[in-house]
Order: C-alpha cells, then sequence, then structure tokens
C-alpha cells in the first residue's frame, strides 16, 4: 500500500498515493485531462508545471508527466506560454551573429540572473546556450539546447522576456543547414518519399500503430475489470 500525501492541486487540497507523477495525481483526483497531457513520457513539453512545497520559498518548474508527487506540493500547469517566435526563411538567412541580434535583439539584454537555467524542466544549462547565441556560436548553442523540449518555463521567469527555446531552435536548424556535414543518407530517403518510395513502409507503420492501440485498449480493459 502506497503512502498517501498531502497535495494542492490549483489550490484545492486532495490526498493521493506517494508513487504517483504529478499528471497521475491530476486524473487520481478527478481532474480529465484534455490538454496540457501530449506524449506522457517526458519529450513533448505540453506539460509544463510549476510548483513550491508549502513552507518553502522556491518556485520550481518542471514536467508534470515525469515528476513524483511530494508532501504539501502545491501545484499549478503551464499549458501554454507565449513565446515569442520570430518568422524566417531558413534557405535566406546564415549563420552570422547579425542574423541572432535581428530576429531575436532581446538576447542582449540578459542580465545574467540565471533563472531560466533554474527553471529549466530538462536541467539545461539555459544561460549557457543564450551566451552562446549572443556570440553566433552556433552549434555550441545546438548542443547544450540540444535536450529542450520547448516547454516555455524558462522564458515565463526570464525578467528580460527571452524566448530560450526559439533562439535554441534556431541555432540547431543553422547547425543542420549550414555548419554541419550533410547527411548523405537523409537526403537519399527524402528524395526516395518524395518519388513516392514509401508507400509500402507507410502501410506497415500504420498496421503496426493500429496494433498498438488495440493492444492498450486491451490492457486497459483488463486493468478496469
Amino acid at each position: 500500500m502506497d503512502e498517501m500525501i498531502t497535495v494542492y492541486l490549483y489550490g484545492k487540497k486532495y490526498t493521493v498515493p506517494s508513487s504517483l507523477t504529478i499528471m497521475e495525481a491530476f486524473e487520481y483526483s478527478g481532474y480529465q485531462l484534455v490538454r496540457g497531457c501530449g506524449c506522457r513520457n517526458g519529450f513533448c513539453g505540453a506539460c509544463a508545471t510549476i510548483y513550491r512545497i508549502k513552507g518553502e520559498t522556491t518556485l520550481h518548474g518542471c514536467l508534470a508527466c515525469s515528476t513524483k508527487v511530494e508532501d504539501n506540493m502545491c501545484v499549478a500547469s503551464l499549458p501554454f506560454f507565449p513565446l515569442e517566435k520570430e518568422i524566417y526563411n531558413i534557405e535566406e538567412i546564415r549563420p552570422t551573429q547579425e542574423i541572432m541580434m535581428q530576429l531575436y535583439p532581446e538576447i542582449y539584454s540578459c542580465i545574467g540572473c540565471n533563472a531560466c537555467t533554474k527553471a529549466c524542466t530538462q536541467q539545461l544549462n539555459t544561460m549557457q546556450y543564450i551566451a552562446y547565441a549572443q556570440r553566433g556560436e552556433y552549434e555550441k548553442c545546438a548542443e547544450e539546447s540540444f535536450d529542450c523540449v520547448m516547454c516555455g518555463v524558462c522564458s515565463s521567469r526570464c525578467p528580460a522576456g527571452i524566448s530560450h527555446p526559439q533562439v535554441a531552435l534556431l541555432a540547431r536548424r543553422l547547425t543542420g543547414k549550414y555548419l554541419k556535414p550533410e547527411a548523405k543518407h537523409l537526403t537519399k530517403r527524402v528524395e526516395e518519399i518524395a518519388e513516392g518510395g514509401d508507400e509500402g513502409n507507410h502501410e506497415q507503420v500504420c498496421r503496426r500503430a493500429e496494433g498498438y492501440v488495440q493492444q492498450s485498449c486491451n490492457r486497459k480493459i483488463k486493468e478496469d475489470e
């Protein structure tokens, strides 16, 4: 039998098993999640969440699907945060320091508070990859930000209004397009798909997906029984 602990979800008090993730605790408490629940495996960033332990002052950022509940945890989800996304054509820009200055000039207003790094749900050194972007070191920025899931928690805590995930995404696109060697096997595969050579694989993937869905439904039925 799991230990039962107290959590506060959107300000309401609930008692839940200590083994649950925050997302599971919401559902255990009667919430029907229709958004902000994505992949449920720590990859899509849709379940961005902030929480504070009662009696403490630190505000934490996390992903609800992969973070266990704690006793006296006060939780609020952050299903969407309005990141500033500039429009550009990757074919028309180049990996110069000036392009980052043109598209995301706010990164030069960074005050070095490190709030973004402290808030990151993936424990990335967010302030460091912004520093790389400032200097036009896009390969380093791409490497440092590679595991970003674009949940936006870092930006929600930034006093300079920086859209960290969008800056990182631009750096990764510039790196992949211009700075890294061409992945010839990938280019070849894209050409094969464009020529219609993927029909068999597409059908195979669809059949496999149908099988996974059926297995999941059968498993759910057994659990309910």
